[in-house]
């Protein structure tokens, strides 16, 4: 918060009476011809001393964090709304044409920067989130780059706003993985047993089902995560990477159970599929066959 200070109060003696005689004042002590004495006023009463002080009341005040946050990070050069999906641009159109042109820009470099500087992409979906707090696709936005960067209640908080202002459901996967992250894997369970994951695209019902055994084996419940696992489509002929990640958490539940030669050969599996090297599988299976020789 800034200080609110006083201006240090002047020390000089009153002015001299201004000499009628016509003669010149006297030389001061340092042999200058009328050098003002330490402390001594001059026209119109004002100090040297108050002359060389900084006044305190022109100090610029520290910006609080709310300002910070509004104001955000230098945005890059190039970026421009050009960058957002259309429907991203959509939702901004109900706020002032200058308004919505900056926050478009916050959104697009957040995008930008969220895989090689998660942090900056979440400042830059603060400054968004400063601005229009009450669009959807911000709150979103926001949340994601939060869940990026590892602000986990500040993602499960931003992503709950948006699903009170627009009932969208994509984002339960995150929330359940912030509440594991925050050492409530008993919330991501209730959030995993929802309605509408049932309707999920392939994708999105593999990451609710990492999530969920993942939840289940904080809980120590490493027999239950594996049968969650095992109704997946473990087997399923996609070379995507949610099959990718199905197959090495199971295989990573598996060595937890123990079970190591079937953890050995699903790691196997998992590295068969896994060409853009997403998992360290390759490691994994290496490790545990130099365990067992």
């Amino acid at each position: 918060m800034p200080e609110n200070r006083r201006p240090q109060r002047s020390t000089g003696k009153p002015a001299a009476k201004k000499s009628t005689s016509g003669r010149k004042p006297a030389a001061g002590k340092d042999g200058g011809r009328g050098a003002p004495k330490p402390g001594h006023q001059g026209r119109g009463g004002r100090s040297d001393d108050r002359r060389r002080t900084p006044d305190k009341r022109y100090d610029k005040p520290a910006r609080t964090k709310e300002q910070a946050e509004y104001d955000g990070p230098d945005l890059p050069e190039g970026i421009t709304s050009a960058e957002l999906d259309r429907s991203v641009s959509a939702q901004l159109k109900g706020l002032p044409e200058k308004l919505a042109a900056r926050v478009a820009r916050h959104l697009a470099a957040a995008g930008l920067f969220i895989d090689q500087d998660p942090e900056l992409a979440y400042r830059h979906a603060l400054a968004a989130r400063a601005r229009a707090p009450r669009i959807a696709v911000v709150r979103e936005a926001a949340g994601e780059a939060a869940y990026a960067s590892g602000h986990y209640a500040e993602a499960l908080s931003d992503l709950r706003a948006a699903k009170r202002m627009n009932g969208a459901t994509a984002y339960l996967p995150i929330m359940a993985d912030c509440h594991r992250a925050l050492g409530q894997p008993d919330q991501a369970v209730k959030l995993a047993k929802s309605p509408s994951v049932a309707g999920f695209p392939p994708a999105a019902k593999a990451e609710m089902t990492i999530v969920e055994a993942g939840a289940r084996r904080d809980m120590g419940q490493v027999d239950a995560a594996l049968r969650i696992l095992e109704q997946a489509p473990l087997n399923s002929k996609s070379r995507e990477p949610w099959v990718v990640r199905l197959r090495y958490a199971y295989a990573d539940a598996l060595a937890e159970a123990g079970r190591t030669d079937d953890a050995l050969a699903w790691f196997h599996r998992t590295q068969a599929i896994d060409a853009d090297e997403i998992t360290d599988a390759a490691e994994r299976a290496a490790e545990l066959e130099s365990n067992a020789s």
